[in-house]
């Protein structure tokens, strides 16, 4: 490792100048997307993780960049591992969470065209995979994550966790069995998952409740994060009569204004009153037949959302 330093605005090796810290920041921009994208899979937060890259841009700010040979690797790991701390240090303050957790939803339009927006809806992933993904240890998450999802050696992960390779691979293991035992695949046309998710809508509206039993499927799951400290009745139910005379109660609040929309890259919806948005719904499709219901009607993760056209 070269004796390096900062000097002003350039990074300085041996008295040369080797790295502009402006050409060092523009790098870190280009790769941002990608982290924010690592961080929202450890956090389900949009706004950890935010923080969660900011953090590993100012590490990269205070290191030594001479010394790193692929800078991609080295912040995904390095944001995995700020993502771990974070996972670690806010497990104490989920003990007094009433009902379900959702995560903050990513919201988009779907007549998106332009290359960076299809981009960005690529790399969401679902609400219901991250309910999966908050159910495992940060361990589990950060292994299953980082090499699963972003192809990170296990010898790279192992260092963060302070395990072995063997052991990180069974943590990834068993993280890769949850999840794929627990979120049913969707149907991969979006045109396809609209026109049931309308049929669902115009059901709730018209107050039919045989038109949903059609729609859902037998063991549909239906949860709602209103982010509350009392308990919600219907917060969480399964099965599809349950669900279908849930929905009929609740259609007079969500239903007259729906605006359709991408939800974590899948057909949903977002309810507003009086200009803004008061719940986003996130559904799972399969088989031409809804198979999770999920609505983030906590304020506090709707802040994000803009109101699609």
């Amino acid at each position: 490792m070269c004796d390096c330093h900062i000097r002003g605005p350039a990074y300085v090796c041996k008295g040369v100048q080797v790295i502009d810290r402006d050409e060092l920041a523009e790098r870190f921009e280009r790769h941002r997307p990608a982290l924010r994208s690592v961080a929202y899979r450890m956090l389900g937060s949009l706004s950890e993780a935010d923080d969660a890259v900011q953090e590993g841009w100012l590490r990269l700010d205070r290191s030594d960049p001479t010394a790193i040979d692929d800078l991609h690797s080295w912040l995904t790991v390095v944001v995995g591992r700020v993502c771990l701390d974070m996972l670690r240090a806010r497990q104490s303050r989920r003990e007094d969470y009433v009902g379900p957790w959702l995560p903050e939803p990513v919201v988009s339009n779907e007549d998106a065209n332009e290359p960076q927006a299809q981009a960005e809806l690529a790399d969401t992933v679902g609400l219901a995979m991250l309910v999966v993904l908050e159910s495992l240890t940060p361990a589990e998450r950060l292994a299953f994550v980082l090499h699963d999802v972003f192809a990170v050696p296990f010898e790279e992960i192992a260092t963060v966790l302070g395990r072995t390779p063997q052991a990180t691979r069974q943590l990834a293991s068993r993280a890769r069995r949850r999840v794929q035992t627990a979120v049913p695949a969707p149907d991969p046309d979006r045109v396809a998952q609209r026109r049931t998710v309308d049929a669902f809508l115009s059901a709730a509206r018209d107050g039919n409740f045989d038109d949903l039993l059609e729609i859902l499927d037998p063991d549909v799951t239906f949860r709602v994060d209103t982010g509350a400290l009392t308990p919600y009745d219907g917060a969480h139910l399964v099965g599809s009569d349950a669900v279908a005379r849930q929905v009929l109660k609740t259609a007079p609040i969500f239903a007259p204004n729906c605006r359709p929309a991408l939800v974590n890259g899948s057909a949903g919806f977002v309810a507003v009153a009086h200009g803004k948005p008061i719940a986003v719904v996130g559904f799972i499709v399969t088989g031409g037949r809804i198979a999770a219901i999920d609505i983030v009607a906590d304020r506090r993760k709707l802040g994000n959302v803009d109101l699609p056209d």
